[in-house]
């Protein structure tokens, strides 16, 4: 008897050190999967994934679809072979479910390789400071691009998009100024966008700068000085033409002769280029003129010969 019993005390311990066991391992467990799901939520929480810039566009497939059928249909019908379809994909692709500041250029590259084209020797036109100015130009002159005249330009003008590693994987609320992180969806895609642009360039090029910006026209930190200038090819550009633009009664901060144009054209004949620079390009200061018809600048530049 006294064997029975300890034989049987002995199971009761070993079924009762069991039950133990697999409780402690159930509370593991418990611990374990709720450290990851507050981990997670973490990673996720609006909080930390609250930028100072605008959120993604909304309907911001309709708008690029929108526009990338406009532009090889009614625009530039010699385009027409480019999938609008895949070059949506492509752009979502480099984005979505990502955190916003790790995007890289090979995000980008197959979109870049899907809406790139050629662009006609002699019409390449860059800018600085004068958006406004220069697009009212080439939407009045077709002899001109700008990168935003461009399809990757055209489709991605004016709209942002930045990408969340929640559902839905895009965050509209907001997405990070350059300031807050370099490699967000929007620089790097203008980045990429500006070197292609600059490189398909030959003939004689134009770029449009603004001198009434007191700080000066030309700045290395902008993307023509620290992007364009430097992925422009001599062996393909004959020469470029600064057309130095001042505001209708602006200030007339910087002429040709000028600290920061100066230092533009030594970065351009050290790469040897020639270089033709003019002080308030005339075609484009009757546009400015439109505006301000009444103007004494206007009034001079009317009765000029």
């Amino acid at each position: 008897m006294p064997l029975q019993q300890g034989s049987a005390r002995t199971r009761q311990r070993t079924v009762l050190l069991v039950g133990i066991v697999v409780l402690l391992a159930a509370l593991v467990l418990a611990v374990v999967l709720a450290s990851l799901l507050t981990h997670g939520t973490h990673e996720v929480s609006p909080q930390i994934l609250k930028w100072k810039d605008r959120g993604t566009t909304k309907n911001l497939q309709e708008v690029i679809l929108g526009r990338c059928y406009n532009y090889i249909t009614a625009q530039y019908p010699e385009l027409g072979d480019k999938d609008c379809l895949k070059i949506w994909e492509s752009l979502k692709d480099a984005f979505i479910y990502k955190h916003p500041c790790n995007i890289t250029a090979e995000d980008y590259q197959p979109l870049m390789e899907l809406a790139s084209h050629p662009i006609p020797c002699n019409k390449s036109l860059f800018w600085s400071k004068t958006n406004d100015l220069v697009h009212r130009y080439t939407k009045s002159n077709q002899n001109f691009l700008t990168l935003e005249d461009t399809l990757l330009g055209y489709m991605a003008d004016k709209v942002s998009w930045c990408g969340d590693p929640s559902d839905p994987g895009i965050n509209y609320e907001s997405c990070p100024k350059r300031n807050e992180c370099e490699s967000n969806p929007g620089s790097v895609f203008w980045k990429m966008a500006s070197k292609m642009f600059a490189e398909a360039a030959c003939g004689v090029v134009q770029v449009m700068l603004n001198g009434s910006i007191e700080a000066g026209a030309f700045r290395s930190s902008s993307i023509f000085g620290s992007i364009e200038v430097f992925n422009l090819n001599p062996d393909k550009v004959s020469e470029v033409h600064i057309w130095l633009m001042q505001d209708i009664g602006g200030p007339q901060s910087e002429s040709c002769s000028g600290h920061s144009i100066q230092r533009l054209i030594s970065i351009l004949e050290e790469r040897n280029f020639k270089i033709v620079c003019e002080d308030n390009y005339r075609p484009v200061q009757l546009l400015q003129c439109v505006n301000n018809p009444d103007h004494t600048d206007c009034r001079l530049c009317t009765n000029s010969t």
